[in-house]
């Protein structure tokens, strides 16, 4: 396996190369030498040991001083099913899961032709703009950034500070129920500062969630981006 220079630093290829085998089976419960690794991978000693110690932050790997590098039991992602009613909180409820958003940070910003045009108001129309972080069991798993129109929802950073839950804060503020529009899924590598928030490797990856939610008459209350971490949840998408 050679790992050719396409613009991607040669370790997070090798990280890359060496995740993917370890969830095939390939290597057991150890890694082989880095001599062997080196050799695989095209590279060198160097370019694999950084690699091995970004998976050992990650909690992939754990080195043992005379005995190797050996993998750790896989943990189970979280399960996210994502279909017309796609709440977070809920979903955990069923799950037996504890989870709670907290709010980061909060502004009132101007919609630009972006934001205009997926909550359809009018450029330049008032939003509040919310940077929040929902945690499962006391494990972070995500970082989103939502934007609401400033004179439909006027109270729903308080709202969204008391509750942990846009559900509920929107039913604080007269809206019973809504649904999902639609999501686009992309993935991408983690941006310093979400990883920062998220405590987690700053190599890893994010599914990264760009949904519309909608009212029952078809209006649009919400056009948020989520990044969700790879390694800890993953998204079902149902009918």
């Amino acid at each position: 396996m050679n790992v050719m220079d396409d613009g991607i630093s040669r370790w997070r290829r090798v990280a890359d190369g060496l995740r993917a085998a370890i969830a095939e089976g390939s290597y057991g419960d150890r890694l082989p030498p880095e001599t062997e690794l080196a050799k695989e991978f095209g590279v060198n000693r160097h370019t694999v040991r950084r690699a091995i110690s970004a998976l050992s932050d990650e909690g992939v790997l754990r080195a043992e001083r005379g005995r190797g590098t050996f993998i750790n039991e896989a943990q189970s992602r979280i399960t996210y099913p994502i279909g017309t009613r796609a709440r977070f909180s809920e979903n955990m409820m069923r799950q037996s899961l504890e989870s709670a958003g907290r709010l980061i940070n909060s502004e009132r910003v101007a919609a630009d032709r972006t934001q205009a045009a997926l909550l359809e108001v009018k450029l330049g129309a008032p939003l509040y703009k919310m940077e929040k972080m929902t945690v499962v069991e006391g494990l972070p798993v995500s970082r989103s950034t939502a934007y609401f129109s400033a004179e439909r929802f006027p109270g729903i950073i308080a709202a969204y500070a008391e509750t942990g839950s846009v559900t509920r804060a929107l039913k604080q503020l007269g809206l019973d129920d809504y649904r999902r529009r639609e999501t686009r899924l992309t993935a991408e590598r983690i941006s310093p500062s979400d990883a920062e928030f998220l405590h987690c490797a700053p190599d890893s990856l994010v599914l990264v969630s760009n949904a519309i939610d909608v009212d029952l008459d078809d209006v649009p209350i919400q056009a948020i981006r989520t990044r969700f971490l790879a390694d800890r949840i993953e998204l079902v998408f149902k009918p």
